[in-house]
């Protein structure tokens, strides 16, 4: 898991922990640079593109099956915008 520095605790640690998930979260007040940002950005990227659209972005559906599936039809349309774009 890839945080920033404002969920750097040790409770959160410890839970995160039990539950078997490895922590990447920098130190409060230690230098910058970790090199945490070059894999975080991509995470901020998809949330971005996702939130590019509208039905995604405003949510009005009250059914979670709904929304989950208009996520992953979007999740669908980026990876094909993507490959398409790759391929050309």
């Amino acid at each position: 898991m890839l945080a920033d520095r404002a969920y750097d605790s040790r409770e959160r640690r410890r839970e995160l922990r039990e539950r078997g998930i490895t922590v990447q979260i920098p130190r409060r007040h230690a230098a910058h640079g970790s090199g945490l940002g070059r894999e975080r950005w991509v995470v901020e990227r998809t949330f971005a593109w996702l939130h590019n659209r509208r039905r995604l972005l405003l949510r009005t559906d009250r059914r979670d099956d709904i929304h989950e599936g208009f996520l992953a039809l979007a999740c669908c349309l980026i990876t094909w915008r993507r490959l398409e774009a790759s391929l050309s």
